[in-house]
């Protein structure tokens, strides 16, 4: 059974915007006027930077302090690893384990992922390419879930607020690390997913 044929075998492109399959010597699309590429442009070199300066803003995030506590008087600036172990050894567990698991397993899951889907582009391998098509899929779903830290930190500071003993109020830390879930956002949509494919067909794109 022979494979089926790629777009571009048919002479066809598909519009980012409207989903329309357009030929491919057409420059804008026929039905919403979006300019038209065969594949995005420049999509490797866009994730490699903004995967770099999420990497390079990462480090601050988890440096710095993201929230300050005044509980009766006593004030503490917490980095996300030490409010982890706060809220644990409070016997919130589940809050800390939900810190963890959005703060540092999400973002370190998608730097892997991210980092091994644009080597392989890069060298057009065709190493476990479904694979790596589930996976690019699966860090487009939980990548949303990564700002889970900052709206905890926010649903915890606006609840404190009611205490009249007690404050929490956000700090910088909590700053890069939102920039670090847009950044690490924009480099999943910049990526290009059709590049893993592009390995079984040397045609000139």
């Amino acid at each position: 059974m022979t494979p089926p044929p790629y777009a571009s075998e048919l002479g066809l492109q598909l519009c980012h915007d409207c989903g329309l399959a357009c030929r491919l010597t057409d420059r804008d699309c026929p039905r919403c006027e979006a300019a038209l590429h065969p594949r995005k442009p420049n999509s490797i070199a866009r994730t490699w930077a903004l995967l770099i300066a999420a990497l390079i803003l990462y480090l601050p995030a988890n440096m710095l302090p993201v929230m300050y506590t005044d509980m009766f008087g006593s004030g503490s600036e917490n980095t996300i690893l030490s409010g982890v172990v706060e809220f644990w050894k409070g016997g919130s567990w589940d809050i800390a384990l939900l810190i963890f698991i959005a703060s540092v397993v999400v973002p370190c899951m998608k730097f892997f992922v991210l980092g091994m889907l644009l080597i392989c582009a890069q060298r057009r391998s065709r190493w476990a390419m479904r694979e790596r098509a589930r996976l690019y899929r699966f860090i487009e779903t939980i990548g949303y879930w990564s700002m889970l830290d900052v709206l905890v930190v926010a649903l915890v500071a606006a609840l404190v607020q009611f205490r009249a003993l007690s404050t929490i109020e956000p700090r910088l830390g909590i700053l890069f690390f939102g920039l670090v879930v847009v950044l690490t956002m924009l480099a999943s949509m910049t990526f290009d997913p059709r590049l893993t494919w592009d390995a079984e067909n040397d045609d000139v794109r």
